[in-house]
């Protein structure tokens, strides 16, 4: 899996998990996308900021600071995709 994809799955589950506390399955998938960012990419650092319309990702490889911005609508897509699914609703 290609870094780019990685963070842009890690943010949108990041915004998942952070908006459902209680998604066990929201935070594995999280730290699961975590794992693969750290192991298979050596990134050493990574934070999150934003702005009204985008996200920003802040994030370190062999001491190089990095920066990756991702449309704040396109992040919280999958957050809008699962709260408007009746199906996964009842946390």
């Amino acid at each position: 899996m290609r870094l780019e994809d990685a963070l842009f799955n890690w943010l949108q589950i990041k915004v998942v998990a952070e908006a459902r506390k209680d998604d066990h399955a929201a935070e594995e998938t999280r730290q699961f996308f975590e794992e693969i960012i750290h192991e298979d990419h050596a990134v050493t650092s990574l934070e999150t900021t934003e702005d009204e319309s985008m996200v920003h990702i802040h994030y370190e490889v062999d001491g190089k600071q990095k920066k990756l911005m991702f449309d704040k609508e396109s992040v919280e897509q999958l957050l809008h995709d699962i709260n408007s699914n009746p199906k996964y609703n009842n946390q």
